[in-house]
């Protein structure tokens, strides 16, 4: 088991092999970077830990068509000489519960029940303190006290921009400005966050923009940056050199590594099965679509659409007679909707159009078809139409997405807006997908989108800014975890 190898020794004249117990977040948007961030830690020498909860493991294990008794996710990585296995909690749900319908009640067992489990677990697994780190999703809310108690390092990985980081690390700024936390917040721009020369409100992520923060995900998210603060290392999933400003900020407050992109080896199907959903395979239908000529379109594996704005999208992709290949996650509008589209579209659409319920997007982005991505800005659907060349058509629905799209839209200039919540309209869907798939716009964000590839590619490769931040953070936790 790894924790019987976490203080055996290792080369390189260490006194013993560092331990990483990685605490993956069970929501699709957090299995994906945190799997490859342990796949990575292990590649560099770690016995790796990581844990999850059950419902996380039944569900990626149906997705295959495998019993979830006998999966073992990291059976390949370990046949390929990695030190890594998995070990499961529970979050304190049943197995059958609906945790997509019941997102309140969900959201309250990972406040309130998941990290006794976790600390249970912990407590067999970590047999030398000296030699173990704790990597844990900065969102949740106890493991700076867990990691405390046990007398043992953590290291907070943040699994979207700095910009977001510190937005919600300087909340308390918000708050005394007035901006947040009271009945009536200002509208003017924000100024004062530290590597943030401007920012609207309109532009914070949406639980910055409600006026009652006394919802579970707001307590959650308050915990977890008490906890950030009292983290010893900072691991965030971007680049350095596209949010200079901002990561140099929250350097001058703590230890803190861009190390990203952190996409699956070879911009392809992962070795580990990281997918709540069974996928289907898209490239026939693919191979039969002229170059660039495809839009693609997932609004993700979390937030809901109403049936309205559903509707109006559709609207605007049948109008544009443009080809099609749209991700129709189940329950992307209730999980009692199984068939949310409008009446007809399948018909009118037929011969250019492609729905599926799930997909490996990494293989349809990088699809020579593929040219365009109509999507709701979820930090790894970003990541990935930048890494593949496409641009984006952007229709953020909650959380981080709504800044995730300034970054995108605003700052990089490689997608547009096709709208808002309750502000989408088929006419201008329209008329944008156009734009983007056959127009002049299409090819200057192409153009872009190159460009800030081309940062993306330079930062990963040896001796770029993200190889060289993720090689010092191993170096200096391979110090004090491995006795070097």
């Amino acid at each position: 088991m790894a924790q019987k190898e976490a203080g055996v020794a290792a080369s390189g004249g260490c006194k013993r092999k560092p331990h990483a117990v990685v605490v993956v977040y069970p929501m699709q948007g957090h299995i994906i970077p945190e799997t490859h961030l342990a796949l990575r830690l292990a590649a560099r020498g770690f016995a790796v830990t990581v844990v999850t909860t059950e419902a996380v493991h039944d569900q990626t294990a149906r997705a295959l068509g495998v019993d979830p008794a006998g999966h073992d996710a990291f059976a390949g990585a370990r046949s390929a000489g990695m030190d890594v296995r998995c070990e499961l909690v529970s979050d304190g749900l049943p197995l059958g519960f609906d945790r997509s319908l019941h997102h309140d009640e969900f959201h309250g067992s990972l406040l309130h029940a998941l990290s006794g489990h976790v600390e249970e677990l912990l407590g067999r697994v970590v047999v030398d303190p000296a030699a173990t780190c704790l990597v844990a999703d900065t969102f949740f809310s106890w493991p700076a006290t867990l990691a405390r108690k046990l007398g043992i390092p953590y290291v907070s990985f943040w699994t979207e921009p700095a910009l977001i980081f510190n937005l919600y690390y300087h909340v308390h700024l918000l708050t005394e400005h007035g901006h947040f936390g009271c009945n009536e917040p200002r509208k003017d721009t924000i100024t004062y966050i530290p590597g943030v020369p401007a920012i609207e409100p309109h532009e914070l992520m949406s639980y910055l923009q409600e006026t009652d923060a006394t919802s579970v995900v707001h307590r959650i998210i308050f915990k977890a940056f008490e906890q950030a603060r009292g983290a010893d290392y900072v691991l965030c999933n971007t680049v350095e050199e596209l949010e200079p400003s901002t990561i140099a900020a929250l350097r001058a407050e703590k230890p803190f590594y861009a190390v990203g992109p952190i996409l699956p080896a070879g911009f392809a199907r992962s070795a580990v099965a990281t997918s709540m959903w069974a996928e289907s395979d898209c490239s026939h239908w693919l191979d039969a679509q002229p170059p660039g000529s495809v839009l693609y379109i997932s609004f993700g594996s979390y937030a809901h659409v109403t049936k309205q704005e559903l509707h109006q999208i559709a609207g605007g992709v049948l109008a544009s007679r443009a080809r099609f290949l749209w991700v129709m996650r189940p329950g992307i509008v209730s999980s009692d909707d199984p068939d949310p589209l409008p009446e007809g579209f399948a018909a009118a659409s037929a011969g250019r159009g492609l729905v599926v319920p799930w997909c490996c997007q990494v293989e349809v982005l990088s699809h020579a078809a593929v040219g365009g991505f109509l999507t709701h800005c979820g930090w790894n659907s970003v990541l990935e139409s930048v890494w593949a060349g496409v641009p984006m058509l952007c229709f953020p629905l909650l959380t981080d997405q709504i800044t995730n799209r300034r970054l995108v839209v605003r700052e990089w200039r490689v997608g547009v807006t096709i709208g808002d919540r309750g502000a989408v309209f088929a006419d201008e869907v329209k008329a944008r997908i156009e734009r983007v798939m056959s127009g002049k716009e299409g090819k200057d964000l192409g153009e872009a989108v190159k460009k800030v590839r081309a940062t993306l590619e330079a930062a990963a490769a040896p001796g770029g800014s993200s190889q060289r931040s993720f090689d010092e953070f191993v170096d200096e936790l391979t110090r004090r975890c491995g006795g070097c």
